[in-house]
């Protein structure tokens, strides 16, 4: 459009993250947004073609941005997650992947009309479905922890095998047309293998220098950036295609090392992935013969793309999983998505280059015959998995759970509360100290930032219905409240009041619901707790009725939940008078009376005295609550009774 090549890859890293914005603005799938975008900018209307303008470069780039992608979907396959659906998904890797194989290869040779040597490499590309497209359609559709992590660990697996299947394929081919010896298969194998090698190397020693200290914090991510390029070169240098191998399995090594600063460097590699996966699929898109898209609409192919879709991914996934403990849901979905990426569009385009140099004429469909079958799975998936999972119920029920962003004593006890009702609870906080009150508590917790998009995959929140952001960062919460309002609805988003101090006048900044009633600041919840405040329930019946409990409630309490009848739970808010009936529980931050009495006695026989200075009282009773002593015998909750003592 301008003429150049920085204002081309201005347009593509523009594009890329402006369909990102849209996709999450509207709830679309973001690959499908900068799929259609690049088709738009670049054959349609001929603003850009990156592959013309950046020339000898275009390879290189989509390569090293496949490579990272790669290794940082690698990095969250920790073995922990698949616990208890090993077997399935081996068979899923393995003889899935095989009769995938064999299975798209008969279909493109009968139903595609390609020959068998074009046809089986074809058919061993096709078994991939890359991180590039599988993570932002599950991030997306929200399913439930096992379909979800079967689907991820599939794609990133699944993804460098089927380049070098084609490979092998390939080799395979020329082997039998005596065009090479069976001494240049075992190369092919040996080259694999010592590309698996160099990715174990390569995170083995550079876990062990990041947990020494040998590299300092601030040069870690660049490091690690620079060594997976260096594993991905080498490898690919020795053998075409097994780059790919190699920086999946230094992935793999370190997200099981467990080290110390990973999750910073997740971070720093999730920022890249975003803006590489928007970049490379404008990139690629932009970058197609408008004659591709004249060739989609052959008969063979969109017979071909249905048979991959029906027929070939079930037939896989049934089979395979044959004497597993999935459910026919579970094989349903994972049966039906199957979506297609970046390695399949930049494979293909070097194999058709390959097979045409070596005399296959039927290999220059290739191009129209992936691209056909990336947009289709890529529209149809992207836009059905939601639908379909929910249908199969296999995405969020109508749990009443609450996940609470912030690791404070006073967050700690409503966690507690939370949990003692019966709905799952959840604290999440960005240091291990700050978890250290719910730990002693025996909650669950996890520490991560919430606005990380490597947090935010990697926890499953479907048992939550509730999102409260309670950290001591007021703009924080806010946008906690203002990333997920399309995920969770601002009527279950949450947060605590803004706090006002000393040097801060005001803040513009809104976000969640305001918490409780009356609305506090986390620091005025927090002077409460430190004081002593304690939780309290009061059940309500048709003897004490709710608006006797408002009538009769001390001033300073603060009325946190009603817990339903039904054991849902619903907070109060200074914007919205809840309604309670006989059944329900108000859960409320009280003012510790009967605490301040036990302190007056205590003090009163240690002075042997009939009463006490009630000045001495509230000291004595501030150094105990001060020191940590409970403030309730046995450090638990009061018991729910009935009335207004309870």
């Amino acid at each position: 459009m301008f003429g150049s090549l920085a204002a081309d890859l201005m347009l593509v890293v523009l594009i890329g993250i402006l369909s990102q914005w849209v996709a999450w603005r509207f709830r679309l799938p973001a690959i499908v947004v900068m799929a259609l975008a690049g088709l738009v900018v670049g054959p349609v209307f001929g603003f850009i073609n990156p592959k013309e303008s950046m020339g000898d470069l275009f390879s290189p780039i989509i390569s090293f941005a496949v490579a990272i992608i790669l290794f940082e979907g690698s990095l969250n396959l920790d073995f922990r997650e698949i616990k208890g659906f090993s077997r399935p998904l081996t068979r899923i890797v393995t003889a899935g992947a095989f009769i995938a194989w064999i299975a798209g290869s008969l279909a493109a040779h009968y139903v595609a009309g390609l020959s068998w040597a074009v046809a089986f490499v074809i058919g061993g590309l096709f078994i991939v479905t890359g991180p590039t497209v599988i993570l932002p359609m599950l991030r997306q559709a929200k399913l439930k922890p096992r379909p979800a992590a079967l689907l991820k660990w599939e794609g990133i697996i699944v993804d460098p095998f089927g380049a070098l299947l084609a490979v092998f394929a390939f080799e395979f081919i020329k082997f039998i047309n005596a065009q090479v010896t069976l001494g240049a298969l075992g190369l092919f194998a040996a080259a694999s293998l010592f590309a698996v090698f160099i990715g174990w190397a390569s995170a083995r020693v550079l876990g062990a220098a990041f947990e020494k200290g040998a590299v300092p914090e601030f040069l870690k991510a660049p490091v690690l950036f620079a060594v997976v390029l260096f594993a991905f070169v080498v490898s690919d240098e020795i053998m075409h295609e097994t780059g790919l191998l190699a920086v999946t399995a230094m992935g793999i090594v370190m997200a099981n090392m467990h080290l110390t600063s990973i999750h910073d460097i997740r971070q720093f590699k999730e920022n890249i992935s975003v803006l590489l996966i928007s970049g490379i699929f404008v990139m690629l898109t932009a970058s197609l013969d408008p004659h591709v898209l004249i060739e989609i609409a052959d008969w063979h192919i969109i017979f071909y793309v249905l048979a991959m879709l029906f027929i070939v991914r079930p037939l896989s996934i049934w089979i395979s999983t044959i004497g597993t403990d999935l459910s026919y849901r579970e094989r349903n979905l994972i049966g039906w998505i199957a979506p297609r990426g970046i390695v399949a569009l930049t494979v293909s385009g070097y194999f058709a280059s390959i097979l045409l140099e070596n005399g296959y004429k039927d290999a220059d469909l290739l191009t129209a015959l992936t691209f056909a079958l990336v947009l289709s799975t890529v529209v149809l998936h992207g836009f059905t998995i939601g639908p379909f999972a929910r249908r199969l119920n296999l995405t969020t029920t109508d749990e009443s759970g609450v996940l609470i962003v912030g690791g404070t004593k006073f967050g700690a006890e409503l966690a507690r509360s939370i949990e003692e009702t019966g709905n799952a609870v959840l604290m999440i906080d960005n240091s291990w100290a700050g978890l250290s009150h719910a730990r002693k508590l025996g909650l669950p917790s996890r520490v991560g930032d919430i606005l990380s998009e490597q947090t935010e995959y990697n926890l499953d929140m479907t048992p939550y219905r509730y999102m409260l952001a309670m950290t001591k960062a007021d703009t924080y919460n806010a946008h906690i409240c203002a990333d997920f309002l399309h995920d969770f609805g601002r009527e279950h988003l949450y947060q605590t009041a803004f706090h006002v101090g000393k040097g801060v006048d005001s803040f513009n900044v809104t976000g969640g619901r305001t918490l409780f009633t009356p609305g506090l600041s986390i620091y005025d919840l927090e002077e409460r707790m430190n004081l002593g405040h304690v939780f309290r329930k009061t059940v309500l019946s048709k003897q004490y009725s709710y608006t006797q409990y408002l009538r009769e409630r001390d001033d300073r309490s603060v009325l946190l939940y009603i817990l339903r009848e039904d054991g849902s739970v619903e907070f109060y808010t200074p914007d919205e008078e809840l309604q309670a009936s006989a059944g329900d529980t108000v859960v409320a931050l009280s003012h510790p009376v009967k605490q301040i009495e036990r302190a007056k006695e205590r003090v009163a026989v240690e002075k042997g005295e009939d009463g006490a200075d009630q000045v001495q009282v509230e000291k004595r009773f501030t150094e105990e609550a001060g020191k940590g002593k409970p403030a309730l015998p046995g450090d638990a909750p009061p018991p729910i009774q009935p009335g207004p003592s309870s």
